[in-house]
């Protein structure tokens, strides 16, 4: 074999039996290469392997993916046990970073550029394989370049202990995709047979790399295009809810990942936390945030639970991270997308309510119409009869009976009126702390009797409203009596006002049964009540809400079953 360097050959640690052990060494290598093992644990049996076969001080293998030079190497915890297989594997994405073991500049750049094609593969120190090697790395080296003739130097740290350096390229064609480094502290290492046997087996392990990297490369392609299309599906699934699509998109990206058997997702949305039974801690992780409509809504966060080593984000590709953005962006659409069809479903729930709530309206308006001038009749005529002197006790009785029911009949039909909005409002300005002292003053005698405790707290200087005083104590009377029913042992009752800049507000707390969501959800129905049949004609809290809609104000509740209620209705202020 032809070198342009006159180094002395006459070490031969390597050449003895060199062909069979290059040859058990390449068949090792084939028997990982058939297995399913991904590039990084393959380039991981390869050091282990070199280092056995060189028992040198330090190799480098070096690889172009994609425009990006990654370097991976290995440093000993003993160099002189390499049959333990104790070594640190590492892979670096920056030429910056450069190992410590050996600490050199010098040799870093020679190695660029010789993978970039910068020198003249004919210059000396260069086998005619295009091989670069040297037992003499004291003195700095003038190579010639290829592009405009230009001589680079390279000087080599003098602290070093590296004697030998081999340099062996990559080639596919007329590329060059990556190279092998091999670093020893003992001058001529390698005779000039060595040298040209490991050529040979380099360049089958170049091929058995890029074969790897490319089959890996698109197996992370597929990965990912099936975690993608998995997303799609989720697209065009209707009947499934919000938490049903986080836990599918946390399954979706376990096995999209480098290492899946040791990946770990979770997702934090609206505050709650989402994860796989199996979960664990995740020591080196990722994230991208769940923007709805523009507002962050949460974010995704998957990493590894064990260390691996350094790519482009840490552990982590750069197409992972395009990944985890883009299954971010699409679950962000998603979401959004099931929340419109869920605000539509409840806008067209309302309406269905609001046309409901009309037709009842109308309903309970030519009903009212109906029995008014009938009850009106039977109660004038009673009011007559009861009159009459020398009537017996028994029909006297009868008659304020009949006189009672009429009363009572009147007033449902002037609840039902107030629903059906037949009853016009008479508004002008009303202090909110004067109406409620004196409705009180009718209904804290029934408090009393009931065992309940009322409490005041108004808020002082409360700006006056525009609203009809009649209407406004009706909806307190209404409030109360319905916190004193739900306080049938006894219990506190609190009325409160406020005032915020533009309205104040009118709040009856009470200690009581309390309701759960599905009554809460329909106490403001005409008719619906939870009280025994003759007990209430569930007009109530309807009238009320009927009453402050019409004064262009909101009402609130707050309920939870044992802990009791709380109604708090706002006006808007003068």
């Amino acid at each position: 074999m032809k070198l342009k360097n006159s180094q002395n050959t006459a070490n031969q640690n390597l050449s003895f039996g060199l062909v069979e052990k290059i040859r058990k060494l390449y068949d090792n290598i084939i028997q990982y290469t058939s297995n399913e093992i991904n590039k990084i644990d393959l380039l991981k049996e390869i050091f282990r392997l070199l280092s056995n076969f060189f028992k040198c001080d330090g190799i480098e293998i070096w690889i172009k993916e994609d425009g990006p030079i990654r370097r991976y190497d290995v440093s000993w915890f003993d160099k002189k046990n390499f049959h333990h297989n104790v070594f640190h594997f590492s892979a670096r994405k920056s030429l910056k970073q450069y190992t410590d073991y050996h600490n050199d500049y010098g040799i870093m750049k020679l190695s660029r550029d010789i993978l970039n094609g910068n020198l003249i593969p004919t210059a000396d120190y260069f086998t005619i394989n295009r091989s670069f090697w040297t037992s003499d790395l004291k003195n700095p080296m003038i190579i010639s370049g290829n592009k405009h003739k230009w001589k680079q130097i390279y000087k080599f740290n003098n602290d070093n202990k590296i004697k030998t350096l081999v340099i062996i390229p990559f080639i596919l064609g007329k590329e060059i995709f990556g190279l092998l480094q091999v670093r020893s502290d003992k001058t001529y290492f390698f005779s000039g047979n060595d040298i040209e046997l490991i050529e040979e087996l380099t360049k089958y392990i170049g091929v058995i790399l890029l074969y790897k990297y490319r089959q890996s490369a698109m197996h992370e392609r597929v990965k990912e295009l099936t975690c993608l299309y998995g997303m799609a599906q989720l697209t065009d699934r209707d009947n499934i809810t919000i938490e049903e699509i986080i836990y599918n998109t946390i399954e979706l990206l376990h096995p999209a990942w480098q290492y899946p058997e040791i990946t770990s997702a979770r997702i934090f949305y609206d505050g709650q936390e989402y994860y796989r039974r199996d979960s664990h801690d995740i020591i080196n992780k990722m994230s991208a945030n769940i923007i709805i409509r523009g507002k962050p809504r949460g974010y995704i966060e998957i990493g590894y639970i064990e260390e691996k080593p350094e790519f482009d984000e840490g552990p982590f590709l750069k197409e992972e991270r395009n990944l985890l953005e883009t299954v971010a962006k699409e679950l962000s659409l998603i979401i959004e997308r099931k929340e419109s069809i869920e605000e539509k479903e409840k806008l067209q729930e309302q309406l269905r309510h609001a046309d409901r709530m009309a037709t009842v309206g109308e309903l309970s308006a030519g009903v009212a119409h109906e029995l008014n001038e009938p009850i009106g009749s039977i109660l004038g005529f009673a009011q007559l009869a009861i009159k009459t002197h020398g009537l017996p006790l028994q029909v006297k009785e009868d008659l304020e009976k009949i006189i009672k029911s009429s009363l009572h009949s009147r007033e449902v039909i002037k609840k039902l009126m107030f629903f059906s909005r037949q009853l016009p409002p008479r508004k002008t300005e009303v202090n909110l702390n004067k109406l409620i002292e004196e409705g009180l003053y009718f209904l804290e005698s029934r408090c009393n009797k009931e065992g309940i405790e009322v409490n005041r707290s108004y808020c002082p200087d409360l700006p006056a409203i525009i609203a009809d005083p009649v209407q406004l104590n009706q909806v307190l009377v209404n409030l109360v009596v319905n916190a004193i029913q739900a306080m049938p042992e006894g219990g506190k009752l609190t009325i409160k006002t406020s005032s915020a800049e533009d309205y104040v507000s009118l709040i009856v707390q009470d200690t009581g049964i309390g309701m759960g969501k599905e009554i809460m959800n329909k106490v403001f129905e005409p008719f619906f009540t939870t009280k025994e049949i003759g007990k209430g004609t569930g007009l109530g809290l309807s009238v009320v809400h009927g009453i402050v809609t019409s004064h262009n104000g909101t009402i609130h509740l707050e309920s939870n079953p044992g802990k009791g209620t709380i109604f708090e209705v706002s006006f808007p202020v003068l």
